[in-house]
């Protein structure tokens, strides 16, 4: 998953590690390498230690660059954390698009998405809590990130309903009750998957007005 999150399956061509020494690569290429990795270090730095514990020397020893071309990357620790998090977000919620698209039903649909989005939590459960339970733990900068995220998820529920029926508060409060479920299953240790059930029953009777 940590290389799924940023995109390199959809990007084989760049290099997982560059060679030594001279080797020809356009300096594009080398720079989506050297910032693939460091977010690839920055998920597993954050997991291992925890967003505060973690520390820069964790992220560029992990990624095999330099504090140098960190900085040519990121600002800061938190910058580069962020820059994870919405990776991680945007592929996310492209794989529940993907497997909602395959839907026709409204509840079909709601369904799809729902065992698509536990599914990819579930197969890496140390990354799941790095960006729905450290997320909190990176500052306000951090939690305006999460609201956006979040934003985003309540307006696909939107772009599924065929009416207009349920009030715009309703998604958003779908979307948290979502989130809170998952973070104390992660935080127990337990399979976010045994969720679908309730999950699907939580959204149809917050949504299902109208339909």
């Amino acid at each position: 998953m940590y290389q799924r999150v940023h995109n390199v399956e959809a990007t084989p061509d760049i290099p997982r590690r560059l060679p030594r020494g001279t080797h020809g690569l356009a300096p594009s290429l080398v720079a989506a390498s050297q910032r693939a990795r460091l977010l690839e270090a920055t998920g597993r730095a954050v997991a291992e230690k925890g967003y505060a514990a973690a520390t820069i020397d964790d992220i560029v020893r992990g990624a095999g660059v330099s504090k140098k071309t960190f900085y040519e990357h990121f600002p800061d620790k938190l910058g580069c954390f962020l820059a994870a998090y919405e990776a991680a977000s945007d592929e996310l919620i492209e794989h529940v698009r993907a497997a909602q698209d395959t839907e026709t039903d409204w509840v079909d649909r709601t369904r799809a998405g729902i065992h698509a989005y536990l599914r990819w939590l579930a197969a890496e459960p140390a990354l799941a809590r790095v960006f729905l339970i450290e997320i909190a733990a990176a500052g306000p900068e951090a939690l305006e990130c999460r609201e956006r995220v979040r934003d985003r998820y309540a307006e696909r529920m939107r772009e599924l309903q065929t009416t207009n029926g349920v009030p715009d508060e309703l998604f958003h409060a779908a979307v948290a009750a979502v989130d809170d479920l998952v973070v104390r299953r992660l935080r127990a240790g337990e399979d976010v998957r045994e969720l679908e059930p309730a999950i699907l029953q939580l959204q149809l009777a917050l949504l299902r007005k109208g339909v």
